[in-house]
């Protein structure tokens, strides 16, 4: 079976958009720049992984330069902005980024398009970063991925000795100051008089980008007993970010917090399609199963499925495979009512022996075709076609003949889910700032916005068009689907630029998006 991924193909000769140093729209010196009512001699950023500079999927050390706090220091420096420091990564001395600690390799490398070979890959080659060189250090970028709102709150976070078990992050493990220093306690070390919080994502986005296998914990005012992937009960992140605004205010400091995106905006679940299947190649991206399959397949498996939920009052669930177009992938609904028995039965009455009719009834019994309300998640692409663990053939392709699981699927259900728990949070966030009287980034509306297409001062027109070849330079997301490139963090600096003069009447220089480098393509890996 012939697969290929929906993503580009670019020839040996492809552009190397390489890092570049920034430039300025406006020389840096110009007289007539101020802070306003602001005061950035020591500004302090507070997040996760949008704040710490993750993109192509970790923390690199020229990644990281481009960092949205990173840029926005540089800005503020026109107008009595201190200085501004990060966890150091000069230990990532190729640019691979990942994590190391005790010899295994705990976060990959980054993610680059390998112009031979297709679609996003980690880039060859072992993290030199290791957790276990630790700094003990306070940092002004006090973003750290993977971190919930609660986190920052958390003793213990960044205990080396609770990482290898799970309890604590890695890369705050690397800079805090002793094993149970807090995230938001090292950054009030840096007195802040001007402060960034954009902190929230992963109280819900770790739920979406998981598929929805985490819980809502809506009602649970105990985060100690959340899973990773769970959603944040919505009192307690309203408790946690309201503390953690009026500590970093504590000391007389002005800011800018940001709401969170919607996760129909970013490319993570809008890039494969539900209906990649088809008899040969008709399009750049994809799936050829090949017309003698499809037909021998509609013939032994979803026909006679079909016919089965059809006759026991679920018609619709399956139908049979297109022999000229597209066709949707096959997945598992777990919020549909359990056939695996009515299957079983109707299988073997029709002659197929019981051992296959059992082990077709199990995997089929909350199986159906996907929608266009299904949102298949960008890791989804390598898992299509491939053979699930223990599966005869032929029912031993995901998505095809064997229906994909709930990590690979975010269903309607659970993306309600999670609008819900974003209307809210962001919500809370806007009511927090207006009643301690700070600014809002609404992140949420510009990220919406890249659907359609955000045309920025330069003229340039950005969209979610990613990995389409000739948007490739237009794309302000990074590789992994999530994290914005180089282009996109420049993008995120400029709206909050604009924030901080209309609401602190500062006249900050805003930066060329078009100056900073797109995605990495190699010519090879």
């Amino acid at each position: 079976m012939k697969m290929k991924n929906k993503f580009i193909y670019l020839s040996a000769l492809a552009v190397v958009f390489a890092s570049c140093e920034p430039e300025f729209d406006n020389e840096l010196s110009n007289s007539t720049y101020s802070s306003g009512e602001a005061d950035f001699s020591s500004y302090v950023a507070v997040g996760n992984s949008l704040t710490a500079g993750v993109m192509d999927g970790t923390v690199s050390r020229v990644g990281q330069s481009y960092s949205f706090p990173n840029l926005l220091a540089q800005q503020f420096a026109v107008a009595g902005g201190g200085e501004f420091t990060q966890p150091p990564f000069d230990s990532d001395v190729n640019n691979y980024g990942g994590l190391i600690l005790g010899g295994t390799v705990i976060q990959p490398t980054r993610l680059i398009i390998d112009a031979s070979a297709g679609g996003p890959e980690n880039i060859a080659g072992m993290p030199t970063v290791d957790v276990s060189n630790q700094f003990a250090t306070a940092y002004n970028n006090m973003g750290v991925p993977g971190a919930k709102s609660f986190h920052l709150l958390a003793q213990g976070y960044g205990s080396l000795q609770g990482v290898p078990l799970g309890l604590a992050n890695p890369y705050f493990a690397r800079h805090a100051t002793s094993p149970t220093a807090t995230v938001l306690g090292d950054a009030m070390m840096k007195n802040p008089t001007f402060f960034t919080n954009w902190i929230g994502n992963n109280d819900v986005l770790a739920f979406a980008t998981s598929g929805g296998t985490g819980v809502n914990q809506a009602g649970n005012l105990d985060p100690s007993t959340y899973g990773s992937n769970d959603i944040t009960d919505p009192n307690v992140f309203g408790s946690v970010y309201s503390q953690i605004t009026t500590t970093l205010m504590s000391g007389g400091a002005k800011g800018v917090v940001a709401t969170i995106p919607d996760v129909t905006a970013i490319p993570y679940f809008t890039t494969v399609p539900y209906n990649p299947l088809t008899p040969e190649l008709i399009g750049g991206g994809d799936a050829a199963v090949g017309a003698a399959t499809i037909e021998a397949l509609n013939a032994q498996l979803y026909g006679p499925i079909s016919q089965a939920l059809a006759a026991f009052g679920q018609p619709g669930r399956i139908s049979l495979m297109s022999t000229s177009g597209n066709s949707p992938l096959l997945i598992t609904d777990e919020t549909l009512t359990d056939m695996s028995a009515q299957i079983t039965g109707a299988l073997t009455q029709a002659g197929v022996p019981a051992a296959q009719a059992q082990f077709l009834g199990a995997v089929f019994g909350q199986a159906r075709q996907a929608t266009a309300d299904d949102l298949v998640l960008l890791p989804t692409r390598s898992v299509i076609g491939t053979a699930p663990d223990g599966a005869p053939a032929p029912i031993n392709a995901f998505g095809i003949s064997y229906p994909l699981q709930d990590e690979h699927i975010l269903i309607p259900s659970e993306s309600a889910m999670v609008a819900e728990a974003t209307a809210t949070f962001n919500a809370i966030i806007k009511q927090v700032a207006a009643a301690n009287e700070i600014a809002v980034a609404d992140m949420n509306a510009i990220m919406n916005q890249l659907v359609t297409g955000l045309r920025v001062e330069d003229g340039q027109i950005y969209t979610a068009d990613y990995f389409s070849t000739s948007a490739i330079n237009t794309v302000l997301f990074s590789l992994d689907g999530i994290h914005p490139n180089a282009r996109g963090y420049a993008v995120v600096t400029n709206e909050i630029i604009k924030v901080i003069n209309e609401f602190y009447d500062a006249k900050l220089p805003l930066i060329s998006a078009a100056n900073y480098p797109g995605a990495t393509v190699l010519p090879s890996n």
